[in-house]
């Protein structure tokens, strides 16, 4: 019977909708110069948002980056170059504002503080392993009726006896 209605149910919807999806008129497009849509998609993706971080304008929702994207448009539509538009942002925002920042001043720790991380790290641990080693040399070693009464300890039998059948072992 539950299969029945729902059977009678999807009939109704399909019915109820199929004359809307038929009736669909062909997608007006968003852009009217798609030459300068691509330009200003292809400068956005070198664009940070300032909200995000880690998306580019492009691929942004934020409020900030809507209207970085149609700053942009405004601009590249007005005739100015990419490097202008650039500019401007660079200008106004600062360099965080690229993905890619230029090597300068300012930026050099931005650039260099990877590779620096990255030589400090392998430092502390050249420095560590050679102390470890040094540590492991200076251990005392134990002697040879150490080492029988340990293994007589793991074994699970007190040292000088044979491991019993009768006992048990853990």
């Amino acid at each position: 019977m539950p299969s029945a209605v729902s059977a009678v149910l999807f009939t109704l919807i399909l019915a109820v909708a199929a004359p809307q999806v038929l009736a669909a008129d062909e997608a007006v497009p968003l852009v009217t110069d798609p030459q300068l849509e691509a330009r200003v998609m292809d400068l956005s993706h070198k664009l940070r948002c300032l909200v995000c971080q880690n998306q580019s304008i492009a691929e942004s929702n934020a409020p900030l980056a809507l209207d970085l994207r149609n700053q942009v448009r405004e601009q590249l539509a007005a005739g100015k170059s990419e490097e202008a538009v650039v500019d401007y942002l660079v200008a106004r925002y600062g360099d965080f504002v690229l993905y890619l920042p230029p090597f300068k001043g300012t930026t050099l720790l931005l650039w260099l503080g990877p590779a620096l991380l990255l030589v400090a790290g392998a430092g502390w641990l050249g420095w560590r392993l050679r102390r470890r080693a040094a540590e492991v040399r200076s251990a005392p070693h134990l002697t040879r009726d150490e080492r029988a009464r340990a293994r007589a300890l793991l074994d699970g039998t007190s040292p000088g006896t044979s491991p019993s059948s009768e006992e048990p072992r853990s």
